[in-house]
């Protein structure tokens, strides 16, 4: 008896501590499923908010056509200009910069689409003729065996042209809802940085396999694609019909969009960010093609495959949706000036990770060069993205009401017009330098110059807003002076938003 009698509290105890084990597992299976379903469930909040279309817009436009389409684009363009063309690589910089041309005149996409209907309609018919341009740019080179290297640029920008006149209207969306929903404005860019990691994601993923397997011109086949589902949207999109439109009154409307334009810009809350975002991106010097024509040197680098860069491409996508979970998760709520400045500070000092690797000092650590490189892109693109959210918000909040598609993509004109000049200023470095196809001697040096003047933007964050995303940044006057407006002359610049138009 008395054995039995000491067994038994042993036995509940036993069964106390299985109870309690089970109890945990069960929390954390729950609590992992609640992990996993999150973002669902922040995808349905707002879809409700948002509506359902603009969520799908969203996704073809930034997830499809600039994500999987970019990714691809952007490495079947780099092997083209190295491998087909075989072109310097100071000379693919330049091209690059010029094939990003359509994006800084941006304003003019959004003020055609604002004032100039085409068949009744202001939105459907730009979003086909931006697919029906990218299709047939893409086409043309893919089909063409002897191009020229105008006409291949040429035919480049025209593939730029079609992805930038799509993305106004996404981004005039984004503007208007991040203006009425003001708590929404963080989440409103993670979703379409979300869906850009995405799509770049899976695009580098694949784009090393497709290079080697149909070469770069067969990717730029492969890019109609892309196209055709921006068309769709365009197809899809349930819109007024304009009738007997007065085109005689498009000249007054410019006028009057530009005059509401450049009201805003004379206000120092809106020019000074708006100089930072220019200043911050053009002193990123951008030497993108002296890198890559290095990693894939047989001699002088480490002969990357093409499978190798794509995948390199790859985590660097993995490292920017990273980035964008950080931000959404722990830094939205942050003021502007803090986080902007550690994302500066850090970009400068991991770009010395290029250093260690030109220097082939990861060797004598005994790392790889294979994983160095994964490691370097990784924290390059989540530092750069980290960098680029804030600044999304602040473009968001900058936009007078009314007037937000055109306004909007002038502040991202302005973003792309500091990237023209951070990849010139990078291929004059390289041309100075004396880095071509075969001497990287001074690549090195390159890199050095460009870290240092990566950390010059740290002296001009005075001009960046003290408050937080949760504030408005527009000045009362400019929202104050718009409300008092006549309504039938406002309605004549107003871009009216995908959503707005399909509910």
């Amino acid at each position: 008896m008395v054995e039995e009698e000491e067994a038994l509290p042993l036995d509940g105890n036993a069964h106390n501590k299985e109870i309690r084990e089970t109890q945990k597992e069960r929390g954390i299976k729950t609590r992992l499923w609640v992990f996993m379903l999150e973002p669902l469930y922040w995808l349905k909040m707002l879809a409700h908010e948002l509506h359902w279309r603009f969520i799908f817009g969203v996704a073809i436009i930034y997830g499809t056509s600039q994500g999987l389409g970019g990714s691809l684009f952007n490495v079947s363009s780099d092997y083209y200009w190295k491998d087909v063309q075989k072109v310097q690589p100071s000379e693919a910089q330049v091209y690059s910069g010029v094939i990003g041309i359509p994006w800084i005149v941006k304003p003019l996409w959004g003020i055609l689409t604002d004032v100039v209907p085409i068949a009744g309609y202001r939105r459907r018919p730009y979003f086909i003729l931006a697919g029906l341009l990218g299709a047939a740019s893409t086409l043309l080179l893919s089909l063409k065996k002897k191009v020229d290297v105008m006409f291949a640029l040429l035919s480049m920008t025209a593939v730029s042209a079609g992805a930038a006149i799509a993305d106004v209207t996404i981004d005039a969306c984004a503007a208007e809802n991040s203006m009425s929903h003001l708590s929404l404005a963080a989440d409103i860019q993670s979703l379409c940085a979300f869906c850009s990691s995405i799509g770049q994601l899976v695009g580098f993923t694949i784009s090393g396999f497709i290079v080697h397997q149909i070469g770069p011109k067969g990717v730029f086949g492969v890019l109609i694609i892309p196209f055709v589902l921006v068309s769709s949207v365009g197809i899809l999109l349930k819109e007024q019909y304009v009738p007997n439109f007065a085109y005689k009154q498009v000249y007054p409307k410019f006028i009057d969009a530009s005059k509401a334009t450049f009201t805003t810009l004379k206000c120092g809350d809106v020019w000074r960010p708006c100089l930072y975002m220019y200043l911050s991106f053009a002193l990123s010097l951008n030497i993108h093609e002296g890198m890559f024509y290095w990693i894939t040197d047989p001699k002088a680098g480490p002969a990357l495959s093409e499978e190798s860069v794509g995948l390199m491409f790859s985590f660097g996508s993995i490292g920017s949706l990273l980035g964008l979970l950080l931000y959404q998760k722990v830094l939205k709520d942050y003021p502007y000036r803090g986080v902007l400045f550690w994302a500066q500070l850090l970009r400068g000092i991991i770009g010395m990770l290029d250093l260690i690797l030109v220097l082939r000092l990861n060797l004598k650590l005994g790392v790889p060069d294979k994983y160095f490189v994964v490691l370097d892109e990784i924290v390059s693109k989540c530092t750069g993205r980290i960098k680029r959210m804030p600044l999304l918000v602040i473009s968001s909040k900058l936009c007078p009401p009314g007037t937000e598609g055109t306004f909007f993509a002038l502040l991202m004109s302005i973003d792309n017009f500091g990237s023209l000049t951070s990849s010139w200023g990078g291929g004059l470095l390289l041309h100075v330098l004396n880095v071509t196809r075969s001497k990287f001697t001074n690549l090195w040096l390159a890199i050095l110059v460009r870290n240092i003047v990566r950390l010059l933007p740290l002296a001009l964050l005075f001009l960046v807003p003290r408050s937080d995303p949760s504030s408005s940044i527009l000045p009362a006057k400019i929202t104050k002076a718009k409300e008092d407006e006549d309504v039938d002359k406002a309605s004549n610049i107003e871009l009216v938003s995908l959503i707005g138009s399909t509910r």
